[in-house]
C-alpha cells in the first residue's frame, strides 16, 4: 500500500460510506469458504480490510447514532430506539454534518440512521444532509405478509424467497435503493461537486426476504449447522438472548418452540442458514452494481469507499438467532477502506477499479489488498474519514462531553493502514509507537442492556425504563471479558467471565465512559487477584 501521504487535503476526495443491516462478516474475503461475495471481495482486494473491527452495541438504532456521531451509547444515551440524541443527550454533530460544513454535499439513500425517534423521524435533516433522504417505496413492506408457502398462501416468514416480479411494485427495497445511489452518483458527475454519499441497505437483515433465484448458490444440502449450535452449559444466564423477534414469524411460530432455550429444528436451522447466505449474495449484487456505476461515471479514482455493517447477527451459535448480545458474531463486523493511491496504486481518471462480477458465474476468491487484525472499533468511523478526506479530525471528547457539540470518542485508525502483522505482534507486548506511548493497549468496547438477570421477552429490546443490568464487553485480539454491572441505583455489581481470560490486565482507559471504566477496573482487581 501506499503511505498515507499520497492523500492530501488538496486531493478533495469524494466518499461513499456503504452501511449494512445485520451482516456478520460472512464473506469471501474474510475467510469464509461458502459465501459467494465476489464484488464486495473484489472491493476488499482494492482496499484495507480489518479483521477485528466492532460494533459498539448490536442493535441498529444505538450502533448507527453511535458511528455517526462518534459517541458511545453511555454518551448518546440512546440504548433503544425511543429518544433522538440532539433532544436527550447533547447536539451533536455527526459525521455526514462535519462533511456537509466543509463544503460537501452529503446525501443519504436507503437505510443510513435507523428512522424513526432515533432520528427525529427526519434521518437527522437538514443538520446531516443536503437533501431529504431517500427511502425506497418497497420499504413500507417490509414485514408484510409476502412470502409465498407451500399453500400457496402467503404469509409474514422469516425465510422469504420470493419472485420479485410479485412483490409490491414488483422491486425490493436494496434495488431501489442501488438505482437512486447510481443516479445520484451521475448528478454528482454533472455538478462536479465534492460529495458525501452514504447508502444504507436492508438485507441480510430479517426477514431475509430476497430474490429466489439466489438460493440456487446454496443447496442445501450443503448448508451445515453451527459448529457451537448448543447454549453453553456455564452461560450465565443474563448473557442469553431468546431471539424472541424471530419468534414472532409464521413459520417459526408453527414450530411451536419453547421459550426461551426451546433449540429450533435442524432442519429449519440450515434454512435459515441457507437464506442468510443467500441474502448476502444478494446484497453483494447490490453493492457490484453501485460501485459499477462509480467506474461509470470515473469517480473511483477521487472517492473514498468504506464498507461496513452496524452489528453482526448469530446464525445458531451459542443457541442464538438474532443479535442483541455481546458475543462476537453480534458485535464483529466487516470494515474495509478503500483510498485511491494510499490502498492502491495511482488510478488513472476513467480506469475500471470495480467491474461488475456476476455471483452466479464468478468463482475466483480475491484476496484484501492490506489486512489489519488490529483491534477497531465503529466509534472510530468519524476520525477515521475525516483524516482520509484531507479535513481536520475532530478533537478528542472529554471525560464529560455532553455539552461538547464537535469532539469524538474515537481515534482515527489511518495509522494502522500500513502496519504490518508484525508490528501488531509487537504492539501487544510493548509501545513501539507514539499512540503506544500513551499507556494504551488496542480494545474495542461493546455493551448490551438487559431488563433482569434471566431471559425476558424483553430481553432483545429492552426500552429505557426497563434497563437493570449493563453488559461491557471489553475485546482485545485475544480475549475478551464481560462484567455486567447493574444500573439504577444498585450498589452491588456483578460480572462473569464468558470466553477465555487474558493474562495481563487492560490498561486502557481512553473515552471510555463511567460504566466502561468500572468494568475495566473490575478487571485489574480480577487480575491482581490472579496474579497474586
Amino acid at each position: 500500500m501506499s503511505s498515507p501521504s499520497s492523500s492530501s487535503p488538496s486531493d478533495g476526495l469524494n466518499v461513499l460510506l456503504i452501511v449494512v443491516d445485520d451482516l456478520r462478516p460472512a464473506l469471501g474475503c474474510y475467510g469464509d469458504k461458502l459465501v459467494k461475495s465476489p464484488n464486495i471481495d473484489q472491493l476488499a482486494s482494492q482496499s484495507v480490510v480489518f479483521s477485528n473491527a466492532y460494533a459498539q452495541q448490536a442493535v441498529c438504532a444505538p450502533s448507527r447514532v453511535s458511528f455517526l456521531t462518534g459517541r458511545r451509547p453511555d454518551t448518546t444515551r440512546l440504548y433503544d430506539f425511543y429518544s433522538y440524541w440532539r433532544v436527550h443527550a447533547g447536539n451533536y454533530s455527526t459525521m455526514p454534518q462535519y462533511f456537509k460544513e466543509n463544503g460537501y454535499v452529503t446525501l443519504s439513500v436507503g437505510k443510513v440512521f435507523h428512522p424513526g425517534i432515533s432520528s427525529n423521524y427526519s434521518d437527522d435533516y437538514p443538520y446531516s444532509w443536503s437533501i431529504p433522504p431517500f427511502h425506497p417505496s418497497a420499504e413500507k413492506y417490509e414485514n408484510d405478509k409476502t412470502c409465498r408457502g407451500k399453500d400457496g398462501k402467503l404469509y409474514a416468514n422469516l425465510v422469504c424467497p420470493v419472485d420479485v416480479t410479485e412483490m409490491p411494485s414488483g422491486t425490493l427495497p436494496d434495488i431501489q435503493s442501488t438505482e437512486e445511489a447510481i443516479r445520484l452518483l451521475n448528478v454528482m458527475k454533472t455538478n462536479k461537486q465534492k460529495f458525501f454519499l452514504a447508502v444504507g441497505y436492508h438485507k441480510p437483515h430479517i426477514p431475509l426476504r430476497y430474490p429466489q433465484e439466489f438460493l440456487k448458490l446454496y443447496p442445501l444440502e450443503n448448508i451445515t449447522l453451527a459448529p457451537d449450535p448448543w447454549v453453553p452449559e456455564k452461560l450465565p444466564s443474563v448473557a442469553y438472548n431468546p431471539w424472541t423477534d424471530i419468534r414472532q414469524r409464521d413459520d417459526v411460530q408453527a414450530l411451536n418452540v419453547s421459550f426461551p432455550y426451546g433449540p429450533l429444528p435442524d432442519d429449519f436451522q440450515r434454512q435459515i442458514r441457507q437464506s442468510y447466505y443467500a441474502a448476502v449474495s444478494y446484497l453483494d449484487m447490490q453493492v457490484g452494481l453501485l460501485l459499477n456505476a462509480l467506474d461509470d461515471v470515473g469517480l473511483s479514482s477521487s472517492t473514498i469507499v468504506v464498507f461496513t455493517a452496524d452489528h453482526g447477527w448469530s446464525l445458531g451459535e451459542h443457541g442464538e438467532w438474532a443479535k442483541y448480545s455481546n458475543f462476537d458474531v453480534a458485535t464483529r463486523v466487516p470494515l474495509m477502506f478503500y483510498v485511491p493511491g494510499m490502498t492502491t496504486s495511482s488510478i488513472s481518471r476513467g480506469e475500471r477499479v470495480f467491474p461488475y462480477l456476476d455471483p452466479f458465474s464468478h468463482i475466483l476468491g480475491l484476496v484484501p489488498q492490506g489486512q489489519s487484525k488490529k483491534v477497531v472499533e465503529l466509534v472510530s468511523l468519524f476520525s477515521t474519514l475525516a483524516e482520509l478526506a484531507g479535513l481536520q479530525v475532530p478533537p478528542v471528547c472529554p471525560e464529560t462531553s455532553f455539552h461538547v457539540a464537535l469532539c469524538t470518542e474515537g481515534a482515527s485508525i489511518v495509522r494502522y493502514f500500513n502496519a504490518s502483522e508484525q508490528n501488531v505482534e509487537e504492539e501487544k507486548d510493548g509501545y513501539d509507537d507514539a499512540y503506544r506511548c500513551v499507556n494504551e493497549e488496542p480494545v474495542a468496547f461493546s455493551q448490551y442492556p438487559r431488563p433482569a438477570d434471566t431471559p425476558q421477552w424483553n430481553s432483545d429490546k429492552p426500552k429505557l425504563k426497563d434497563i437493570r443490568i449493563m453488559g461491557y464487553s471489553m475485546r482485545t485480539v485475544d480475549y475478551r471479558l464481560t462484567p455486567r454491572l447493574l444500573l439504577e441505583g444498585h450498589s452491588r455489581s456483578r460480572y462473569s467471565f464468558l470466553e477465555s481470560q487474558a493474562t495481563q490486565p487492560l490498561r486502557s482507559q481512553r473515552n471510555a465512559s463511567p460504566g466502561q471504566r468500572a468494568a475495566v477496573n473490575l478487571k485489574k482487581g480480577f487480575f491482581s487477584q490472579q496474579i497474586a
